[in-house]
């Protein structure tokens, strides 16, 4: 396919997205809505699946990992109430593309990941977004040295957060994410306090896994 051809169909794809997928399911913000408008969501994915970039549903990465649906990472977004002034810890960067469009919404972004063939596309494809930085490390660890941070943006479903993450978060620090409990998945936020954080599901959108979260398992008869 001739390139400019194709660099038009996947513009287009991107528009109805938008317009589909996203205006139509409460992603409200009009930031957010213009950075994934504007983002070029196959730049961030291996080749072989940049095809499927826009569809509705999560996109096949490698080693069990998938790209989160659209409407999941625009709802979390928006959920976030994200400020030019915020600085982010990104959980679960995967091939770089919401690393790219909060670098659109706020200050600086650190995108954690540790899987090593999405952290050489991520690295690849945010070298053009200078107020990203990419980290390889474990998900559930994320980057204490960069912090305290005012965002925890959890780009996937866990079963807990871990503590370590909160700690990294300044007292009244957003957090934003998907939650999992027995399969089901919801989107969910809340906030730091002095005492401690909570979370409240906001949507029941499907979510993909991230791995390395799972909650302690209690022995039962």
């Amino acid at each position: 396919m001739n390139l400019d051809l194709r660099e038009h169909d996947m513009t287009a794809m991107r528009h109805a997205m938008v317009a589909s997928q996203l205006r139509t399911n409460a992603v409200s913000d009009p930031r957010v809505v213009a950075a994934m408008d504007l983002v070029p969501r196959e730049a961030f994915l291996p080749e072989a699946v940049a095809r499927l970039a826009y569809r509705d549903t999560a996109v096949p990465l490698t080693h069990g990992r998938a790209q989160n649906v659209p409407i999941a990472t625009g709802r979390l977004l928006t959920q976030a109430e994200l400020r030019a002034t915020d600085r982010v810890l990104l959980i679960g960067a995967a091939g770089g593309y919401t690393a790219a469009v909060l670098s659109e919404l706020v200050a600086s972004v650190v995108a954690v990941e540790n899987d090593p063939a999405l952290l050489t596309i991520a690295r690849a494809a945010l070298s053009a977004y200078p107020n990203v930085s990419v980290v390889d490390a474990p998900l559930s660890e994320g980057h204490a040295a960069e912090g305290p941070y005012d965002v925890l943006f959890i780009d996937g479903a866990v079963e807990a957060v871990p503590q370590a993450l909160v700690d990294q978060l300044a007292v009244g620090g957003r957090i934003v994410g998907g939650l999992a409990d027995r399969g089901v998945t919801r989107l969910a936020a809340g906030r730091r306090t002095a005492g401690g954080f909570a979370l409240l599901d906001f949507a029941d959108i499907d979510c993909v896994p991230l791995p390395g979260f799972s909650s302690p398992r209690t022995f039962t008869f």
